[in-house]
C-alpha cells in the first residue's frame, strides 16, 4: 500500500485558510457532542505535530497564517462579524486563542493543530486517540501530550488506525480523517476508509477534509458518496480562486457524516461569513447535502 509521504510538513501552512475553515467546523462539532452528558471519543487518523509556531521559520517563510486565522481574528476583534457567524465561530476562536497563550487584540503565535485544538474540548471522562505516521511528527506529538491519560498516540498510518481503534468503547464520537493528499490514491482511500469506518461504527460523525484543485474531482467524490448508499453527508466548501487552474489550491471542503442537527443551518451562516472576513474576492461558500436530509 501507499504510506503517507515524509516530505510532507504542515507547518508551512498551519493557520492557512484551508485550515481555519476545517478547524471551525471541527470546533463545532465538538462542541455539538459536549452539549450531551455521556463520554465521546474522537480519533484524529492524521495528527501531525499537535500545534504550530507561527513565528518559526517555516511558518513565515509562507505566511499562510497571515492570509487565515491572524485575518480572521482581526474581523473578529473588530466586531465586523455578523452575530450568527460570531457566535459559530466563538468556540473556535476561544479555543485557538486559549491554546495559543493570547487574548483579544494580541497577536497569535501558537497556532492549534487538530489534536490540540480537540484536546481543549474534551470533558474528565472524554479521549483523543491520535495517529500519525512520519517518525519526527509522531514523536514531537508524544511529547506534547506527555503525562495526558485522555489522550492516546500512535505512530501509525491513518488508514491502518480506522482499522485498529474503530469502534472504541464510547458509543459516541467523532472521527476526523484530514490526509495530505500527496498520494494519487488518497481520494479512493478516503472513500474506503469511510466506508469501513462507518460500517464499525455507523453512529459517530465523520468529519473528512478535502482539497479542491480539479473541480470534476471534488464532483467526482460527492457521485461516489452518493453512490456509496451511507446516509446523511453534507457537503460544505469554501473556495477563493476559480476554476480555471488546476495547478494550485483554490479551496477546500469538508465531508460530514451524521452531522449534528441544524449544523446545516450554522454553516449556511458561517462559511459565507467567514469568505468575507478573509477577504476573498473569488470563489464561494457552499453547502450542500449529498445523502439525506435537504437544506429548506
Amino acid at each position: 500500500c501507499i504510506l503517507r509521504p515524509m516530505n510532507y510538513r504542515h507547518a508551512f501552512h498551519a493557520g492557512n485558510p484551508a485550515d481555519v475553515m476545517k478547524h471551525a467546523i471541527l470546533a463545532l462539532l465538538l462542541t455539538r457532542l459536549t452539549a450531551k452528558p455521556a463520554p465521546f471519543a474522537v480519533l484524529d487518523t492524521h495528527a501531525g505535530i499537535g500545534r504550530y509556531d507561527l513565528t518559526a521559520s517555516e511558518a513565515t517563510r509562507t505566511g499562510e497564517a497571515a492570509l487565515g486565522i491572524q485575518r480572521l481574528l482581526q474581523a473578529a476583534d473588530a466586531g465586523s462579524l455578523p452575530p450568527a457567524a460570531a457566535q459559530a465561530l466563538a468556540p473556535y476562536l476561544s479555543a485557538v486563542r486559549a491554546v495559543g497563550g493570547t487574548t483579544v487584540g494580541e497577536p497569535l503565535t501558537s497556532y492549534p493543530g487538530s489534536p490540540c485544538l480537540a484536546r481543549a474540548f474534551l470533558r474528565q471522562d472524554d479521549r483523543l486517540i491520535l495517529a500519525e505516521l512520519h517518525p519526527e511528527d509522531a514523536q514531537t506529538l508524544k511529547g506534547v501530550f506527555r503525562g495526558d491519560r485522555q489522550v492516546a498516540v500512535h505512530h501509525m498510518d491513518g488508514w491502518t488506525a480506522l482499522k485498529a481503534h474503530l469502534p472504541p468503547r464510547e458509543k459516541r464520537g467523532l472521527v476526523l480523517i484530514d490526509p495530505p493528499f500527496e498520494a494519487a490514491d488518497d481520494f479512493d482511500r478516503l472513500v474506503a476508509g469511510l466506508a469501513l469506518a462507518h460500517g464499525r461504527w455507523p453512529t459517530a460523525t465523520y468529519a473528512l477534509w478535502y482539497p479542491i484543485k480539479d473541480r470534476a474531482v471534488s464532483w467526482h467524490l460527492h457521485q461516489r458518496l452518493e453512490d456509496s448508499g451511507i446516509p446523511k453527508i453534507l457537503a460544505t466548501e469554501l473556495t477563493w480562486n476559480d476554476d480555471g487552474r488546476m495547478d494550485r489550491l483554490n479551496g477546500s471542503g469538508m465531508i460530514l457524516v451524521n452531522p449534528p442537527w441544524q449544523l446545516d443551518e450554522t454553516l449556511g451562516q458561517m462559511l459565507p461569513a467567514l469568505h468575507e472576513a478573509l477577504g476573498f474576492t473569488q470563489g464561494i461558500a457552499h453547502v450542500e447535502w449529498v445523502a439525506g436530509e435537504r437544506i429548506a
